[in-house]
């Protein structure tokens, strides 16, 4: 059986056609899932009855398990899925007034343990696929009384909350490194940006990266419009190789040219993101080294006061953060300070897969495909 969200709508017509069905038929069944929010085939039903069960024989469409959702205080609302193997992946929704975003893990675990990043702390497993990427944003959708807008200018999602908002933004700045699992996260990002699916806009999505040059390559080829989002997180070697093992690899001098290209070949202002860390990283003498560094490169830096993880790191005091954000507005760098969501369920930047496999199985009595 085949997951039939790996598939783009112009695979999904070529294979169609070769097995002897109308390719038109690929747009229908794109409809009822990504705008109808229906995922069982006999559930469509314009198709035709020998379709829908060569659809049944062929495909799925739900491979993940939910097995929790957990809300914070300030709306935040964390999803947990089961893999077919057990294995457990995370994804947040964050609403605010303007919009909804999703943030989305693209591996199962992280290889590159960055000190301050409870995703790498438990190593890595494996690549998710496109359609397990894609799942994580649609399957809550009918689960938690939700549906998709028909109208073909604005497919997307919204949230019954108090008001209705479409799910407007998606990160892929969950667990997982996008850039390590690359032709998975660009496949996905090409089907949910189809107007046969949810339509949403390329700059509306943004790949995270701790600074795979490989990859940053790759993408400033790829004629796509998305954001490109660089973890920095010091304004020199010796401090970033302490909080991040991957800048032995690849170090500033290395790391800074490639973003410089990324931004000729494409003209798209880069987002910097810096954890603030007391004593670490976060003194004025490291926002000017950042400034030094930036000089000259459209770019923006989001400021992200580091959320517990360890209790190795604590947060600067908020005139320490203030002080940095002004020396890197006085040199003509946009800066913002994230506010921290979701830190009352281990749903804010850092926190996510906090709990091993082994956690989630005890807390489910061992059965995770029984859990909801």
């Amino acid at each position: 059986m085949q997951a039939i969200l790996d598939l783009t709508i112009k695979d999904l017509e070529y294979y169609l056609k070769s097995k002897g069905f109308p390719n038109f038929t690929a747009r229908q069944i794109f409809s009822w899932i990504y705008k109808k929010a229906i995922f069982d085939f006999e559930r469509m039903s314009d198709l035709s009855k020998s379709l829908r069960n060569f659809l049944k024989q062929n495909f799925y469409i739900l491979g993940l398990a939910l097995i929790q959702k957990q809300i914070s205080s300030d709306g935040t609302q964390k999803f947990f899925f089961s893999l077919s193997n057990q294995q457990v992946i995370e994804s947040v929704f964050i609403p605010t007034p303007r919009r909804l975003t999703v943030c989305i893990s693209t591996q199962v675990g992280c290889k590159f343990a960055c000190r301050f990043c409870a995703s790498g702390a438990q190593g890595w497993q494996r690549n998710l696929t496109s359609a397990e990427i894609i799942e994580q944003i649609i399957y809550p959708a009918p689960f938690f009384g939700t549906k998709f807008f028909e109208n073909a200018e604005r497919c997307g999602i919204y949230l019954k909350t108090a008001s209705a908002r479409v799910v407007n933004n998606l990160v892929f700045m969950g667990v997982g490194e996008p850039l390590d699992n690359y032709d998975h996260v660009l496949k996905a990002v090409r089907i949910l940006n189809s107007p046969d699916s949810v339509n949403i806009g390329a700059r509306k999505m943004t790949i995270s990266t701790c600074g795979l040059i490989a990859g940053i390559q790759r993408l400033a080829g790829e004629n796509l419009q998305v954001e490109l989002s660089v973890s920095l997180h010091a304004g020199d070697n010796q401090t970033r190789t302490y909080l991040m093992p991957i800048n032995k690899k690849f170090p500033l001098e290395k790391l800074l040219p490639a973003c410089r290209n990324y931004y000729k070949k494409t003209k798209r202002q880069i987002t910097f993101e810096y954890v603030l860390i007391q004593g670490i990283n976060s003194d004025l003498r490291q926002a000017r080294k950042l400034t030094k560094l930036l000089a000259g490169l459209d770019a923006k830096v989001n400021l992200i006061p580091v959320n517990p993880f360890r209790n190795e790191f604590s947060r600067p005091n908020k005139l320490e953060i203030l002080l940095f954000r002004d020396i890197l507005l006085k040199a003509g760098i946009p800066a913002t300070i994230r506010r921290p969501r979701g830190v009352d369920i281990h749903a804010a930047c850092g926190q996510l897969r906090l709990r091993s496999n082994e956690d989630y199985k005890r807390d489910f009595e061992g059965d995770l495909s029984a859990a909801i």
